[in-house]
Order: C-alpha cells, then sequence, then structure tokens
C-alpha cells in the first residue's frame, strides 16, 4: 500500500518566507500532501470541475489582472466562490496588492494567504521542487552512503564486513560521508534518488571496537554532506573461493529502489584488498559511462576487431 506523505504548511511558508496576510486559527495543523501547484485561472471565472483544493493557489499578474478589471460586485462574487471551495492556501507573487475582498474571504472561512515578492513562475517551480521532496516516496536502507569524485555511491553488506571501515578510510581520503547505518532513500523525481541520515545520527560513524565517533568534529565540515544523490550501488560480500565474479565489466547489472533502476556492482571483500581505491575506480569508472564512455565495451570493440583481422590474415 503506497505511504502519503505530508508537510506542515507553515513549514512551508517559513522556508520560503512568505509575507503573512491571513492566519486562521488551525494554521498550524494544515498539512500540504501534493507536490502539485496551480494556477487558478479557471476557477475565479467560475469554472471549478477539476479544482484540486489541495494544491498551493498562486495569484499572479494575468489572475490579478482579470480580478482588476471586474466591478467591486463582481470581484467580490468570484473571489467568495472561489475561496468558499477551501484551497489550502492562496499565495499572492510579485508583490502585488492583495484585493481587500480577498482577505476578507479568507478570514470568514478560514483560509491561509501569503504574498512573495518573487515572479510567478520562478515561484511556482521552486515550490514544486520543495514539496517533491518533502513529500517523495521513501525507504530506509541498512548501508553507507558516501560521495567520491561526486559520484553518490550506496555501499551495502552484512553487518561486519567493513562498510563503516572503508566509508572512514575514504573521508581520510578527501571523499565526504552522508550516512552511516541507515540511509533514507528518496524519489525525488522520475530519474533520481537522493539519500540522507536520520536527524538522530547523522555525522555518526560506528567503528566496531571503538565505538562511536563524530566525523564532523574530528575530519572538518568539508568531510560531510546532508545529501547526496545515489549514482552507484556497491554490494560487499565476503570472497568466496571458486565463485565466478566479473572480470570485464561487461555485464551492466542494476538493482531496483523505489521503482528506479540503479547501475550496481559487487565486490568481494578479502585480506588485502584495499577497498577505499578501488571504490575510488568503481566511482570514476561510473562517471565515465554516465558521460557515455564505457571502457569494458571499448576493449570488447578492440577485441573483436584483432579477431576479426587476424581469422582474415590467415585465409
Amino acid at each position: 500500500m503506497k505511504e502519503n506523505y505530508s508537510i506542515p504548511l507553515s513549514t512551508l511558508a517559513q522556508e520560503f518566507n512568505f509575507e503573512t496576510i491571513v492566519l486562521p486559527e488551525n494554521y498550524q495543523s494544515i498539512m500540504v500532501t501534493t507536490p502539485e501547484v496551480s494556477r487558478p485561472g479557471l476557477a475565479l471565472t467560475g469554472f471549478f470541475e477539476l479544482f484540486e483544493a489541495g494544491r498551493v493557489q498562486l495569484v499572479g499578474n494575468a489572475e490579478w489582472r482579470y480580478l482588476a478589471s471586474l466591478s467591486h460586485e463582481e470581484r467580490c462574487a468570484k473571489i467568495f466562490d472561489f475561496v468558499s471551495a477551501h484551497p489550502v492556501a492562496v499565495l499572492f507573487t510579485s508583490n502585488l496588492e492583495v484585493f481587500p475582498e480577498m482577505i476578507e474571504a479568507c478570514r470568514t472561512h478560514g483560509i491561509p494567504l501569503f504574498r512573495t515578492a518573487e515572479k510567478t513562475s520562478p515561484t511556482m517551480a521552486a515550490l514544486i521542487a520543495s514539496l517533491n521532496v518533502h513529500l517523495a516516496p521513501r525507504i530506509t536502507r541498512h548501508g553507507v552512503l558516501v560521495e567520491v569524485y561526486g559520484e553518490g555511491i550506496l555501499i551495502l553488506g552484512d553487518s561486519g564486513i567493513g562498510k563503516s571501515e572503508t566509508a572512514i578510510e575514504l573521508v581520510k581520503r578527501g571523499h565526504r560521508l552522508i550516512a552511516d547505518d541507515a540511509v533514507e532513500i528518496k524519489r525525488v523525481s522520475a530519474k533520481r534518488l537522493v539519500g540522507s541520515a536520520p536527524a538522530l545520527i547523522r555525522h555518526y560513524v560506528e567503528l566496531r571496537g571503538i565505538g562511536i565517533i563524530d566525523v564532523r568534529r574530528l575530519f572538518g565540515m568539508g568531510a560531510v554532506k546532508d545529501t547526496e544523490a545515489i549514482n552507484l550501488v556497491i554490494n560487499l560480500e565476503p570472497w568466496v573461493e571458486g565463485k565466478m565474479y566479473d572480470r570485464l565489466g561487461i555485464d551492466n547489472e542494476t538493482v531496483d529502489i523505489l521503482g528506479l533502476k540503479i547501475p550496481s556492482i559487487t565486490i568481494p571483500v578479502s585480506p588485502g584488498r584495499n577497498l577505499s581505491i578501488i571504490l575510488e575506480v568503481a566511482a570514476m569508472n561510473s562517471r565515465q559511462k554516465r558521460m557515455g564512455y564505457n571502457a569494458a565495451d571499448e576493449f570488447n570493440k578492440r577485441l573483436m576487431e584483432e579477431l576479426g583481422a587476424s581469422e582474415d590474415a590467415a585465409e
């Protein structure tokens, strides 16, 4: 069953520093549950068949000029019809003058009314982007998330395999920690996953034999980051003698997380293997693949050409 998320309207208003015009008594309990935002042009003309009351309604220049062109009686009727549909909030953009009729209607029906100096289109884009993050589908995975050369790497594996130790070694080599032990993953768009740490354990790492350490205080602010996109999943597993491991990298494996296919590789762990260097190379190789160059495919192409040339020479 799909879980629905919400964000308090007060949090959103504070995030964007909206000017408060009308606040109803139940303001602190009002929740926003959809990442979509609307401009109520049709609703102001009286068409409510597809009106979404759960969306924040933005009044920009077009809506304002339409309302300003009406007589006081017509404007009053249009506004009261609109506000009586109980939108979650109304926001005037571009520092437009708020009509007294709108203020009266919002007070009567208990609808929050705000204003911002930002223009309509940038405000709409910023609101949608923020709401997509706050209301995104999410899961929590046991693992470690690090940023290596700009690539977000989610390290998975059994307890005791060396995930946290590898993360600390990467931090010492100049990379950054996002989360240890529990990684909160959100699907913020159709193509992007973002990981972060729960607030309680953010910037902390557990090292067996040492205990809990604060990475931010030990290594500085440059060693940590709050969020990072997940570009690659690395599974650490104990080395099994005789097991066939991918040695060329031609097979592009993926793992499904929240409906998105994320590139994945499995790295066997054995004494003497330097996992931090291996992960650095994996990060650079992943970056190259995303930029259109695949070393394994290039090598295979050269090999096929060489074999073809040898066969031609033999004939």
